[in-house]
């Protein structure tokens, strides 16, 4: 039986004046994390024009070793040395696309939908990786090309081109479907 990979977001917003701070701190905590069995990568996401929320992705193998991250005395002692710099946390965790197309307690769009949505993603990505390295990849054989640019492309697509992409898009893919209006009745 195999396990899925776990990802948790937590969410956290700048304290007055301690920006710079938080950032430093955000990235001690990826680089701490590294150091973890089953650590898979992490993010941290800056907050959009206007606000102070930042976010920070870690992901794990499995529940078991996100669990051991969570509960070490090395991620307890990161915490407390950046309890100043942030208001109060808001964390979510989920299990393989839920964190794409799952949140808010919002019902998970058709997969077509969310397949246009990793598309939309995916392509323009592709389309420069091959633009600026093509040339230099065209003379590897086949095998290791691929290998080479889905190993460079997966963590960037996993980590902010899709969550991006299902956040400008997330409108239309949690939209509902327009009811056709009932025919009316003829008058005899």
């Amino acid at each position: 039986m195999s396990t899925s990979p776990v990802t948790l977001m937590v969410a956290r917003r700048v304290a007055d004046g301690k920006y710079q701070d938080l950032i430093a701190w955000l990235h001690e905590g990826e680089q701490l994390a590294t150091d973890f069995p089953g650590y898979l990568g992490s993010g941290v996401l800056a907050p959009a024009p206007g606000d102070d929320e930042f976010q920070i992705i870690f992901r794990f193998a499995d529940e078991t070793t996100l669990h051991a991250w969570e509960h070490s005395a090395s991620r307890r002692s990161w915490l407390g040395r950046g309890s100043d710099l942030f208001a109060q946390p808001h964390v979510h965790r989920v299990s393989g696309t839920e964190g794409w197309f799952g949140d808010s307690g919002l019902q998970r769009p058709p997969r077509w939908k969310q397949a246009v949505a990793i598309w939309l993603a995916f392509f323009p990505v592709s389309l420069i990786f091959n633009f600026l390295f093509g040339h230099v990849l065209n003379e590897i054989s086949l095998v290791p090309r691929i290998m080479l640019s889905t190993l460079a492309l997966t963590p960037i697509m996993v980590f902010f081109f899709i969550p991006l992409s299902t956040r400008l898009l997330r409108n239309w893919l949690h939209a509902t479907p327009a009811r056709a209006p009932l025919p009316k009745a003829k008058v005899a």
